[in-house]
């Protein structure tokens, strides 16, 4: 069965496969995926929500406001990967883009986070335009891939760097969980296939957490904000500083570098993902997931790329179906899992974080500095890494349009 064809879905892609029954989903549904897909779901809920909790300690937001986020983007992004997984019978896995998230916690140090909720709003609607018209290959387009990728270089920096300071002044709880990243990221095929289930940066949250048990280094008052959630509605606040500074680069890091990824992994793995379909779905959803604190929502690479690990291609969406149901769980209860996180140590959190993020860091040299434009790309990262700030807008912006400007004045024109 194929949906009919209409046009308010302007450029949107349409579902090309018979949506799977219940018979179906529990045929499909084995070990295997199972096991993917709550691999796929722990790796979300463990590095990349320590960016959403850095973020929200550097804006000074409240435990409420920060589980109202947490539920947003796991509530929010499980329903949308559930639906669109089941309308197209293909992993569509969603969560909340990571350089979006670290832009966020950036602008939080000198914009109030109802200002932040507003450019939340426009992004949604730009990114949406984007899809639902079908101007999202011109887009893409416009943008050199190797400047952009330059720009989540110098966004990520810091992690990394940071991974190192905590390291020398909190060893007993960081070096351990180093130590167990290196040794389950080996490249050999016994440690590759024992990380399959039991991914380095889960392992090593798994690791640090007892750890800080142990040591007595785990506060109080975990459940002090009580186990389920209930959102925080945050009425948005329209300023031309947030407009300029967050926009843009919101857009770009979910158009081009998240959405952009997430669809090259699914692609590989033999499935036909919808570009325009990415963006129209990750605008549409983050509008309302906005008024709660959530940052705008994306086609995750990485997790689309733990759910297709299975060979079995046509029970890749029954994968997927287990991730946005354990999301959804997750976001229900994110009072206590935000309590048990603000527990921890800090080091253990800028630990797991910095760690989390050494791959897409490493990837993001290696795209932005191993095609085009290299002169450009080397620019935008050095300014971008700068903390440099002009017009309240901060250096990523400023980054990605020196660059640009860069590069097509000095880069070699055989490189263009």
């Amino acid at each position: 069965m194929t949906a009919p064809h209409l046009t308010a879905l302007g450029a949107i892609e349409r579902p090309t496969r018979q949506r799977p029954s219940l018979r179906d989903i529990r045929r499909d549904l084995g070990p295997l995926e199972i096991g993917n897909g709550l691999v796929a779901l722990i790796f979300s809920a463990s590095g990349p929500i320590a960016v959403i909790l850095a973020a929200a300690t550097a804006g000074n937001l409240s435990p409420d406001e920060t589980s109202s986020w947490i539920l947003g983007a796991f509530l929010g992004n499980g329903l949308l990967t559930l639906f669109l997984t089941w309308l197209y019978r293909t992993p569509y896995a969603f969560f909340w883009t990571i350089p979006g998230t670290v832009l966020v916690g950036d602008a939080l140090t000198h914009l109030a986070f109802a200002e932040v909720i507003g450019a939340y709003v426009a992004t949604a609607v730009l990114v949406f335009l984007l899809g639902w018209t079908g101007l999202i290959g011109r887009f893409m387009a416009v943008l050199p891939p190797t400047i952009v990728q330059a720009m989540v270089a110098g966004i990520f920096l810091h992690f990394g760097l940071g991974l190192i300071e905590v390291a020398i002044d909190d060893p007993p709880i960081v070096l351990p969980m180093i130590l167990v990243f290196v040794l389950l990221s080996i490249n050999h095929p016994a440690v590759q296939g024992i990380a399959r289930f039991a991914p380095a940066v889960a392992v090593a949250a798994i690791v640090g957490t007892a750890l800080a048990f142990m040591l007595g280094r785990v506060s109080e008052g975990i459940l002090d904000n009580g186990i389920f959630a209930q959102s925080e509605l945050i009425m948005p606040q329209f300023s031309w500083a947030a407009m300029v500074e967050l926009v843009l680069p919101l857009a770009i890091t979910v158009v081009v570098v998240q959405n952009g990824q997430g669809v090259a992994v699914l692609t590989a793995a033999g499935h036909r993902p919808g570009v325009n379909l990415a963006s129209a779905a990750a605008g549409l959803v983050s509008l309302p997931m906005a008024f709660i604190g959530n940052v705008t929502t994306c086609l995750a690479g990485p997790t689309n790329a733990l759910i297709v690990s299975g060979p079995n291609r046509s029970r890749h969406y029954a994968a997927a179906m287990v991730t946005a149901i354990g999301a959804i769980a997750v976001g229900l209860a994110s009072p206590a899992f935000v309590g048990f996180m603000l527990a921890m140590p800090a080091s253990f959190i800028a630990a797991l974080a910095g760690i989390a993020m050494l791959n897409s860091l490493k990837n993001a040299f290696l795209a932005g500095f191993s095609g085009q434009y290299p002169f450009g790309a080397l620019v935008c990262f050095l300014i971008t890494v700068s903390e440099f700030k002009f017009l309240s807008i901060t250096s990523p912006f400023w980054g990605l349009i020196i660059g640009c400007a860069i590069a097509f004045l000095m880069d070699d024109r055989a490189s263009k």
